[in-house]
């Protein structure tokens, strides 16, 4: 499974690079705007920062929600660098526009997707990723993590090549049963991600480790 961090933090962003366990980022304008970044010329330039950092694809998202402007953005956006993967709404306009970008070989990300029926068109428009959101699923009540094996079914049954991108982790454990169902991907904090390396019996056994050392010497 792929790993991804859904932040515009640099730091956070450089911290997980380090760890040598990141395969991407996805960012939004909510994140942008929780960093202070405004303005399309410091967020073009906060995309190819990002860029800069990591090796994998980095998500992109456009804020037309028309054909033509998603377009005019989505191909501004691919300009700035090869590693950019342009992120779309799954509405009708949206499937159009990833359809238009499948056959120009331009990479993209179907996001806000809440149904396997809006997953299923993503895929059938060419989608590189697509992006179920099963945290905020999970907070109206709904099983988000079913979604993801719903998907899971109908794409393994067809050979999609749509990678399960899955968005809106809000913890370690999400993680975890994303992998077990097949998740291509998953994106979330790098507090969930660096939650993998926490168990009690690793900390007692290092201490352990540590003191009998010291005891030796």
């Amino acid at each position: 499974m792929k790993f991804f961090i859904d932040t515009a933090n640099i730091e956070q962003i450089k911290e997980a690079q380090a760890l040598g366990i990141l395969d991407g980022v996805t960012t939004n304008p909510s994140l942008m705007a929780k960093e202070g970044i405004t303005g399309y010329d410091n967020i073009m330039n906060h995309y190819k920062t990002i860029c800069d950092i990591v090796e994998g694809d980095v998500s992109a998202e456009v804020i037309a929600i028309d054909f033509d402007g998603m377009v005019r953005e989505g191909e501004a956006l691919a300009a700035l660098h090869p590693q950019i993967v342009i992120k779309l709404p799954v509405i009708a306009e949206g499937i159009k526009a990833c359809k238009y970008f499948s056959d120009k070989g331009v990479k993209t990300n179907v996001t806000l997707v809440f149904s396997a029926g809006q997953a299923l068109l993503a895929a059938k428009a060419g989608a590189t990723y697509v992006s179920p959101f099963l945290g905020r699923l999970d907070d109206v009540s709904t099983d988000g993590l079913a979604l993801i094996e719903e998907i899971r079914l109908i794409y393994d049954n067809y050979a999609f090549e749509t990678q399960i991108l899955s968005a809106s982790i809000r913890h370690t454990m999400h993680i975890i049963e994303c992998a077990k169902i097949g998740s291509d991907v998953m994106t979330g904090p790098l507090s969930a991600i660096k939650g993998l390396l926490n168990h009690p019996l690793t900390d007692i056994g290092l201490a352990k480790f540590l003191e009998d050392y010291k005891k030796g010497n």
